[in-house]
């Protein structure tokens, strides 16, 4: 019932923001160059469906997307159980952490571009960096919650201190996992799709919308690509929610849902 209730709220919330673009947009308040009527906008993100050329923009964006993310997961999940669990090592780098850790990615494009070129390559360490933070700290933070009584039940009985992490401290730790990848998604997608348009060539969503913002009477289609954007999102966030539902139906997020 209550998934129910969330899915109708959503649904009515997304015809009324619709209901209000469209309005504005052909009452005239704000110029059809600036602001289509949301009809339009809707019916040429339909179009560009049928677009060969756009959906291999899309899948373009999508691989470095899923790479980036994935190289995060790789480097942080280790990372952040090494963190959790060896104080020293934590003590130890503590200080660098905190000093990556505020970079903006979008101001490290120069120098990556430099570095790496315009492809594929730049788009994928950025999408990596930015997505490294939450799954580390979500990781870190996850150890620090596990129950101290399980971990000294399984030490009473003899397990050494791999054996209390893969027994006891992951299992604990993946919901918490979990969650930070579903935040790093979206981040991933934001850098995938911010590195395109400011690299302004290439192949992607990102670079679509650049280039129909330059064109006349373009904004129908920097429009439209947004959603396009918008609809990767919501369907990435829609999935990672419903496989933390199957995989940690316990947690008291999930709990009681119906």
């Amino acid at each position: 019932m209550r998934r129910r209730q969330e899915l109708l709220l959503g649904a009515l919330g997304v015809l009324l923001a619709l209901g209000l673009c469209e309005a504005v947009g052909r009452a005239g308040i704000v110029r059809r160059s600036y602001l289509p009527p949301a009809s339009e906008v809707l019916t040429r993100a339909v179009e560009l469906a049928g677009d060969p050329l756009f959906l291999a923009g899309v899948g373009a964006t999508v691989r470095a997307w899923a790479l980036g993310l994935g190289l995060a997961c790789v480097i942080a999940v280790p990372l952040g159980l090494l963190l959790g669990s060896v104080p020293v090592v934590d003590d130890a780098v503590r200080a660098i952490i905190e000093f990556l850790r505020p970079l903006p990615s979008v101001a490290l494009i120069p120098l990556v571009s430099l570095l790496l070129g315009s492809g594929t390559e730049t788009k994928v360490a950025l999408i990596t960096y930015a997505s490294v933070w939450p799954i580390l700290f979500n990781t870190v933070y996850g150890l620090g919650e596990t129950d101290p009584l399980a971990k000294d039940t399984l030490r009473a009985f003899g397990f050494g201190r791999l054996s209390v992490l893969l027994r006891v401290e992951l299992p604990a730790t993946a919901p918490f996992i979990a969650a930070g990848v579903r935040i790093s998604a979206a981040v991933a997608l934001v850098l995938a799709v911010a590195t395109e348009i400011l690299a302004g060539f290439g192949e992607g969503l990102g670079i679509f919308i650049a280039q129909s913002q330059l064109a006349t009477d373009g904004t129908r289609d920097v429009l439209a690509g947004v959603v396009w954007a918008g609809g990767l999102g919501l369907v990435i966030n829609t999935v990672l929610v419903w496989g933390e539902r199957r995989l940690f139906p316990w947690t008291p997020e999930h709990r009681g849902e119906r």
